[in-house]
């Protein structure tokens, strides 16, 4: 029950990570090339995009330890690695989204260093760009060829 509860949790944040990945990528590339002044709009996107990202990856570190997927991928990691799914929610998946998190962390301290709003701007646009081309990849799309989950699940 629990797992289910968090596995729509983990699906849900994600949407508001997407979102709020998307609008600090534009606000800071707005920024860095009109030269605007960073405001505290600009920092509390920046703080809430981080926290939810912490939240999303205690949640899926939760889910990752429950998961039958991974748990089989685990106990079978000889025959499981070649599997694409179970190798993708074994291993892929987790590897990641742990370097995307941590790229993106980096990003919100240099920026926080940074005394000019040009070149904070300019930080924050580069780290987020690459943090959504890690994360991004890494999500279990419905869509994706790789492998694919439902855009929503429900509570």
């Amino acid at each position: 029950m629990l797992y289910h509860f968090l596995l729509a949790l983990h699906s849900a944040t994600r949407w508001m990570i997407v979102i709020c990945l998307i609008l600090l990528l534009l606000r800071s590339y707005m920024g860095w090339k009109k030269k605007h002044q960073i405001k505290l709009y600009d920092f509390a996107l920046q703080t809430l995009t981080l926290t939810l990202l912490y939240i999303q990856f205690a949640v899926g570190l939760t889910l990752y330890f429950d998961s039958p997927i991974v748990q089989y991928f685990i106990e079978n990691f000889k025959d499981a690695v070649k599997l694409r799914q179970v190798r993708f929610f074994g291993m892929e998946h987790i590897t990641m989204m742990t370097i995307g998190i941590i790229v993106f962390t980096i990003g919100y301290i240099k920026a926080h260093k940074i005394p000019n709003s040009v070149v904070k701007f300019r930080t924050i646009f580069i780290y987020t760009a690459w943090a959504i081309c890690i994360i991004f990849t890494s999500i279990p799309w419905e869509f994706s060829p790789l492998t694919s989950r439902p855009s929503f699940r429900m509570f």
